[in-house]
């Protein structure tokens, strides 16, 4: 899109053709060819028509992610898909927030203006660099948009000194010609830079996988969730950590944490492995990532099943936000011509196959279980002591 487009679209004549492209997807949402030809018949111009049509689709879509301010805002297919989810990037400034109570933040490559939406809804004076004019545009439209304050600018994050705000904030691009880049030295800006930038009083937005080597002495690794998936890991630099391992979970709920402080000692019964008992727990991702599995294992009086799989068990029931709890049911065998047996004994004609830590290709196996009844069943294979183990669950 051109940046003299997207300013019409700002206008009063582009926000009505905003909304009845809106309302030609709520009628048709499966037929893009019959939303673009209702458009154009509202407005000539092929490009202000595409844009619209585009920006309400986008709209729609940016929904799981923005909730309702998404059909306020603007955005291209990219940088909706990169963008952070508002109940993430408003943890993420609240605890800034608290750290710098009025102070003003910097976003080093802030793109559509995800994160500094975030920042200015915590109170903080936030202002964003990115390399793009049009993203340039798109955030400081959103911002406008969501009567937001804040500035941005079309620059070079690398050249700018952020040394007159009280932090800064970066999200090194991790996608290149062929996809996701994995090596950090790979990232845009590259990882030298990340390090440096540590060295001020900052946060930086970092792949999940990120390994706890990379991470500096003094920083904490904080890794965040939002429904049951691992969406980021974010390094706070020195001055701003607390600890050095986080796992943040964001439910419906609300909002939960487990830092290394919550590790039991090594010689204490959540540390060690034990047979599996009556209820077997399931870490959130955010848990395993950070490392703090045995965290889970202290808080519901329990071990693991193995010391190299993240799984938890216990003889007692505990409703936890750090992992999904189950009964457990029954042991089944293992192998699978008596597994198939087994379950068609027990009439199961619909299974979940969960597993960890063994060689399943879960849809595979069950197609070649052949499952006919009318039960339903979720079933767990794993390794419990390092021998394979199939348990037939019931998940609370």
């Amino acid at each position: 899109m051109e940046i003299e487009t997207l300013a019409w679209l700002q206008t009063t004549e582009g926000g009505r053709l905003l909304d009845h492209a809106a309302r030609a997807w709520a009628e048709h949402p499966g037929d893009p060819v019959r939303v673009a030809s209702l458009v154009r018949r509202l407005e000539p111009d092929a490009e202000k028509a595409a844009a619209a049509t585009t920006q309400a689709h986008l709209r729609e879509r940016g929904v799981a992610k923005f909730g309702d301010d998404a059909r306020l805002m603007f955005f291209t297919p990219d940088a909706l898909e990169q963008a952070t989810r508002s109940r993430v990037a408003d943890h993420r400034a609240a605890r800034l927030a608290a750290a710098i109570p009025g102070g003003s933040v910097i976003d080093l490559g802030c793109g559509i203006g995800g994160d500094l939406l975030a920042f200015a809804r915590a109170g903080l004076i936030a202002a964003g660099v990115d390399q793009d004019p049009v993203r340039v545009a798109m955030a400081q439209a959103n911002l406008t948009a969501l009567t937001l304050p804040g500035a941005v600018q079309a620059g070079d994050a690398t050249t700018v000194d952020p040394s007159g705000f009280d932090a800064a904030f970066a999200d090194p691009a991790r996608r290149g010609g062929r996809g996701r880049v994995f090596d950090v030295e790979g990232w845009t800006p590259p990882w030298p830079w990340v390090l440096d930038l540590l060295r001020r009083r900052s946060l930086v937005k970092v792949a999940p996988g990120i390994g706890h080597d990379l991470v500096p002495p003094g920083v904490e690794a904080e890794w965040v969730s939002d429904a049951g998936e691992v969406k980021e890991a974010v390094l706070w630099s020195p001055d701003l950590s607390t600890t050095d391992r986080r796992a943040t979970v964001i439910g419906e709920g609300g909002l939960a944490t487990l830092t290394d402080d919550d590790l039991p000692a090594p010689d204490e019964d959540a540390s060690q492995v034990r047979p599996v008992g009556a209820f077997l727990y399931e870490p959130d991702g955010a848990v395993i990532r950070a490392g703090l599995v045995t965290a889970v294992a202290a808080g519901v009086g329990g071990g693991l099943v193995d010391p190299h799989i993240a799984y938890v068990t216990s003889d007692a029931s505990f409703r936890t936000p750090f992992a999904r709890g189950y009964r457990v049911v029954e042991h089944l065998p293992y192998r699978e011509k008596q597994l198939k047996a087994a379950l068609h004994e027990r009439r199961v004609g619909r299974l979940t196959i969960k597993k960890r830590g063994v060689q399943v290709v879960p849809e595979e196996l069950r197609k070649r279980l052949s499952l006919a009844g009318d039960n339903e069943a979720t079933l767990v294979l794993t390794r419990a002591a390092g021998h394979g183990t199939a348990l037939l669950v019931e998940p609370f």
